[in-house]
């Protein structure tokens, strides 16, 4: 599922939080040396990376949260992991904020009180960034996937008219490629194979991943999160973990144009 936030396909929120990473860490890692110091040096060097850290994490949760409303799956479990993703390092940040405001606004800060939030901190920090890690390597949210002839990541917007809409653009797919069409809230799979075009609902019934990301051999189309398969043209169960088949659309190919009928 290529980011909605990103660059010639590289995702952004990847590369910038690896900045308030390294600038929280390296804020318990000089409190802790002025601690058994006692230089004051280190914790001024302390405040200035809370700062840095806090205005890097601004930035980098812009693209994070567009990717968590567009490119993540809906009812999905990446979905979920998305959100409590996102609350944790939300609640990162408040902690070194906290930190930030107590140490200096009270004369006679303990700084046993500063390093337990600032640990704290940290270690939510660690659980975040490996859900962060689990979205990118296993759900594969930010992935421009271009496996074998796959193509670049295909996906438009189209509106309906009478239960139906063209769906345009179809004529760029090639054997075996697809795209995700977005039609009046529903995510739609148009595919190419090699008898023709079939349509299909881009949710996985087992764990809601985007079968649009997945891979199409010979009319069956494989999610790239558990590897549950279906047959595209009758929806039906190919192979497991998913139990249960997904819908299918009927197309209808006239005077070149691609009609996707929705009821």
């Amino acid at each position: 599922m290529r980011s909605k936030a990103s660059v010639k396909g590289h995702s952004l929120h990847p590369m910038l939080v690896s900045f308030p990473i390294a600038f929280f860490t390296a804020t318990l890692v000089f409190d802790v040396l002025g601690y058994f110091t006692g230089k004051i040096f280190y914790n001024s060097m302390a405040v200035v990376l809370i700062i840095a850290g806090i205005i890097s994490a601004l930035i980098a949760a812009v693209p994070g949260f567009i990717d968590f409303l567009y490119t993540v799956p809906p009812k999905s479990s990446g979905k979920k992991r998305a959100a409590k993703h996102g609350i944790i390092n939300v609640c990162v940040l408040l902690i070194f904020a906290a930190s930030l405001v107590y140490r200096s606004n009270t004369p006679d800060a303990s700084m046993n009180v500063i390093l337990l939030l600032e640990t704290a901190g940290v270690v939510l920090l660690v659980i975040a960034g490996w859900m962060g890690g689990t979205l990118v390597a296993r759900n594969q949210v930010g992935v421009d996937h271009r496996y074998a002839d796959a193509g670049k990541w295909k996906e438009v917007y189209l509106n309906a008219e009478n239960g139906r809409v063209e769906i345009a653009g179809y004529g760029h797919l090639k054997t075996g490629q697809m795209m995700l069409v977005h039609v009046d809230g529903r995510r739609i799979v148009v595919a190419r194979m090699e008898d023709g075009f079939a349509a299909f609902a881009d949710h996985c019934p087992h764990r809601g991943g985007s079968l649009a990301g997945g891979a199409l051999i010979c009319g069956t189309v494989q999610c790239p999160w558990h590897g549950s398969q279906f047959l595209v043209n009758t929806g039906a169960v190919k192979a497991g973990p998913a139990t249960t088949g997904i819908p299918v659309y009927p197309l209808q190919l006239s005077n070149g144009k691609l009609w996707l009928q929705l009821a």
